[in-house]
């Protein structure tokens, strides 16, 4: 079976020919069912290649099949099986949900009581049955990303496209969307192209991420995948400030099981180890032993933040 989305050497350039180009030479290969992530940095091109996918922006060069139907070319077709949540909140505030969601479920062609029946549906998809005749205007910041979603999901499409749907939002109403991200794939079998730059959501939502960098996909796969890159060591950073550090005690830190390498900069130890919490109990006994004091303790274990630091060299939020 083909791929739902795939794009071949995609690429934009605003203002050519010596405008920036934002995204350069992407290739995406995306199985239906999927939740796929692209995770970046603000600036990275995620907003840009969803726009391109969407038919919203011209590509500079390449091609996007989706379902099948050339976006450039059979524009109308692809955008049938496509549900767009941009990252923009798109409502009419002193209308209700409700007649947000009849006047946009219009705009898709549906009607009657196919129409109301889709609104019934969304509404009790998005959990806002009970204030759905309320005015827009009168929401909080989720219940309006909520009712966005909504909207993007009416006409029940094939693809949906989640635009950093969770940026500015309260800890419970982030936890409704990834839950209702997990519900689509799951419960109606949807392909969702997702982006954001919270590593986390990427990490917890996703078959598998794209990390994306000046428009540019610079690794791809599961998470597993992407954190075997690094070699999956846990890193242990004690703090002993400015003390002397016994050289018998850092030949002991690397005899404890688990530990590959010891190192001491800036009154920091930094051990990296595989199964770090492990380790962490004998590196202490030793360290208290050599009459060496540990003020503070931390833990990090491989994840796709640090996957970005790897291949980049900056964190993911800079």
């Amino acid at each position: 079976m083909a791929p739902i989305i795939q794009t071949r050497d995609l690429k934009k350039q605003y203002n050519p020919p010596d405008g920036p180009l934002a995204v350069r030479d992407v290739d995406l290969v995306i199985e239906t069912g999927e939740v796929y992530s692209l995770l970046g940095p603000n600036g990275a091109g995620k907003t840009t290649t969803i726009s391109m996918l969407s038919g919203l922006l011209q590509p500079s060069g390449g091609e996007a099949i989706i379902a099948g139907y050339n976006i450039a070319t059979d524009p109308i077709k692809a955008k049938q099986v496509i549900g767009v949540i941009p990252q923009e909140i798109a409502l009419y505030p002193r209308l209700t949900g409700r007649q947000n969601l009849r006047f946009f479920g219009q705009l898709y062609g549906l009607s009657g009581r196919a129409l109301e029946s889709a609104i019934d549906e969304v509404l009790e998809f998005i959990d806002l049955r009970d204030r759905a005749d309320e005015k827009v205007e009168k929401y909080s910041g989720g219940m309006k990303r909520r009712v966005n979603i909504g909207v993007g999901l009416l006409h029940r499409p094939r693809i949906v496209f989640m635009d950093e749907p969770t940026v500015g939002i309260d800890p419970q109403s982030r936890r409704r969307i990834l839950d209702a991200v997990l519900e689509l794939k799951q419960r109606y079998g949807m392909t969702v192209l997702y982006t954001t730059h919270y590593m986390e959501e990427a990490q917890e939502l996703s078959d598998r991420v794209g990390i994306i960098d000046h428009g540019v996909i610079i690794a791809e796969g599961t998470t597993g995948q992407l954190i075997q890159m690094i070699g999956e060591l846990d890193q242990i950073i004690l703090r002993v400030d400015n003390q002397q550090v016994p050289p018998a005690m850092l030949e002991q830190f690397g005899n404890v099981e688990g530990v590959t390498s010891v190192n001491q900069q800036d009154g920091e130890l930094t051990v990296r180890a595989r199964r770090g919490r492990k380790a962490l109990p004998d590196l202490i006994t030793i360290a208290n032993n050599a009459g060496v004091h540990i003020s503070s303790v931390r833990v990090q274990e491989p994840d796709l933040e640090a996957v970005f630091l790897h291949l980049t060299g900056r964190a993911l939020r800079e």
